[in-house]
């Protein structure tokens, strides 16, 4: 059974969709099966994996709001084992259209039960937002990681986050937990970086990634030609970070061994 992960943070520019796009791909090269769920309005995990969104026949909006089947909407990727759910500029208008709803905040948890045995991971892009689109993203999810910016206001909403997460946990999700906070746009140069990631990891010990993701040109550039870092520059610190942070997640879920004692199994039936 896969397991769901939010990325999640109403601050705006702190990383967000650039974490899920790149974990999610950077799960998928380590031969975990993936699915990306774009699950913003404006649509960048879906454009960031090439796709253009006037040929979307079909994304979320339609299986939250018009009930189509999940599997008529998932498309695949160019990254082997990474699949997406797109986003729609229609997306916006769902929140107005499911207000009346008698399960409006479970309906993406049901929606996702149908594929959820089929994934390793499914990896849900949250919007930028604490509205009823992300409290459904939340309340499908095992956990939620939230992308920290080292910047100086780094602490700022993220208060109201931890808020929203409690209140989901102890109303809609009792088992939703915080899978990690992560450092984004460290610069080592700075010493404003290397303050605000100590005043995080103090406020949150164990809870913030040891991985930091870096300011990285490569990581800007590769969105514009609709393509996760790995696939643009696979030797770029953008990418070695992102794959590092998926190597975290697994050792986080004890999910290494069970991977590579398949393989081990794999390469002896074959030998035989």
């Amino acid at each position: 059974m896969g397991k769901i992960i939010s990325v999640a943070n109403q601050k705006g520019g702190v990383g967000k969709t650039t974490t899920a796009i790149n974990l999610a791909c950077s799960l998928a090269v380590l031969d975990y099966k993936t699915l990306l769920i774009d699950a913003d309005p404006q649509a960048n995990a879906t454009t960031g994996n090439g796709f253009d969104l006037r040929n979307v026949q079909l994304s979320v909006y339609d299986c939250l709001v018009n009930d189509v089947d999940i599997n008529q909407v998932i498309l695949e990727t160019e990254t082997p084992n990474l699949f997406l759910m797109p986003s729609h500029l229609d997306l916006v208008g769902a929140e107005i259209e499911l207000i009346n709803h008698p399960n409006r905040e479970f309906k993406l948890q049901s929606v996702l039960n149908e594929v959820k045995d089929q994934f390793d991971f499914i990896i849900i892009d949250c919007s930028p937002s604490l509205g009823l689109i992300t409290v459904n993203a939340l309340t499908a999810s095992d956990s939620v990681i939230i992308p920290v910016q080292c910047e100086f206001f780094a602490l700022e909403g993220l208060g109201k986050l931890l808020n929203t997460i409690t209140i989901v946990q102890s109303k809609l999700n009792s088992n939703l937990g915080i899978e990690g906070i992560l450092m984004t746009m460290y610069d080592g140069r700075l010493r404003l970086s290397n303050q605000v990631v100590e005043e995080v990891k103090n406020h949150f010990n164990e809870s913030v990634f040891n991985t930091i993701i870096h300011r990285n040109t490569r990581l800007g550039e590769a969105p514009s030609l609709g393509k996760p870092v790995l696939l643009y520059d696979a030797d770029s610190t953008g990418a070695l970070n992102y794959l590092n942070l998926a190597k975290e997640v697994l050792q986080r879920n004890d999910l290494t061994k069970i991977k590579n004692s398949q393989k081990t199994i794999e390469i002896e039936e074959n030998e035989q």
